[in-house]
């Protein structure tokens, strides 16, 4: 049986399905069900842990928060429906799990589209980023939840049971892409057979050999013990991995003005300690799953980055048209 973990928390922005005393601005009391597919290890598991520990003392304790990772309140569509029918108050996840709520949000999560992750987290501050407030607005209105804060994993690698150097290598092969349009577009760019495996059956997935390889952040690869069934890295920074922090609309509206403040600039710094421990992170990683035994393939080894670029972004264009001046208001974000 799945562990669960409990963690007061006293905010605006972990917002709950169940209010108590919603008068004054500041005095409510809220119970928030928060869920997210992270595994301890990773980086977004140690955001939902931070966030249960400062977002009360910022709040006063008006807040309560039950914080359930691992996927257990199920997958990526359970996660979403139940956001948005207020069952669970709050999550995390990828950009473009919310695309059937907001159509083209998912372009926040397209391959080669950030400078560094820096520029990710500027481009998806729901507070100053005039193109995700455009989206945030949306969202609300037609998908009954708004992004609040935002997680920084770190750039997506490519990995596989043997060196991929260019498309050629995978053609034919089938690849596990997160259950979305998005990875299906992008894993045909890398030249494979999109396969949709789910996060908590991807390392059986690999070792069946369902799937020959996977991208993901190497905090995942990591935490996800992925080095027991992979044996190669192609270091193709292809995503810098933000995802955002979305709650029901009706939950975040029904928190005092003061406590969602508070609870913004709660995310907000733990979005920049985010960043600073993704990218020291991936250099003591790098050491590490060598240790482990895992080969890594980059340009200076062969890797055709370059051809995979072309590839894969003349794939999106053709999948998603209307995408164009998102991406140039994107490119333009300071």
């Amino acid at each position: 049986m799945l562990r669960r973990r409990e963690v007061l928390v006293g905010a605006g922005a972990l917002a709950s399905a169940h209010f108590v005393g919603l008068g004054g601005a500041s005095a409510q009391q809220v119970k928030l069900r928060y869920a997210h597919v992270g595994s301890e290890g990773d980086i977004q598991y140690w955001y939902g842990d931070e966030a249960g520990k400062r977002i009360p003392k910022a709040t006063g304790d008006r807040v309560q928060v039950q914080v359930f990772p691992n996927s257990q309140l199920g997958g990526v569509q359970e996660l979403i429906d139940g956001v948005r029918s207020g069952a669970i108050s709050m999550g995390h996840h990828e950009f473009a799990s919310l695309a059937r709520l907001s159509k083209d949000i998912a372009v926040f999560n397209a391959p080669f589209i950030y400078r560094d992750g820096a520029h990710a987290l500027a481009a998806t501050d729901p507070q100053k980023s005039e193109v995700l407030i455009e989206f945030n607005d949306k969202l609300a209105k037609d998908g009954g939840m708004r992004i609040v804060g935002r997680v920084f994993r770190g750039a997506r690698q490519m990995t596989a049971k043997m060196a991929v150097r260019s498309p050629a290598d995978l053609q034919g092969k089938p690849f596990r892409g997160v259950p979305l349009q998005l990875w299906t577009t992008m894993i045909k760019g890398f030249g494979a057979i999109p396969t949709p495996v789910e996060v908590a059956e991807l390392p059986t997935a690999l070792m069946t050999g369902m799937v020959v390889g996977q991208e993901n952040p190497l905090t995942m690869i990591n935490a996800n013990k992925l080095y027991e069934v992979q044996t190669h890295v192609m270091l193709t920074g292809h995503m810098q991995n933000v995802l955002p922090v979305f709650i029901n609309e009706r939950v975040w509206q029904g928190i005092g003005p003061d406590d969602r403040k508070a609870v913004y600039g709660i995310f907000e710094t733990l979005a920049q300690e985010t960043l600073q421990q993704a990218n020291k992170a991936e250099q003591d990683l790098i050491g590490e799953l060598k240790k482990k035994g895992m080969t890594f393939v980059t340009e200076q080894d062969g890797l055709k980055l370059a051809e995979f670029r072309e590839r894969v972004i003349a794939e999106v264009n053709k999948d998603f048209p209307s995408w164009k001046p998102y991406i140039e208001r994107i490119a333009a974000v300071k």
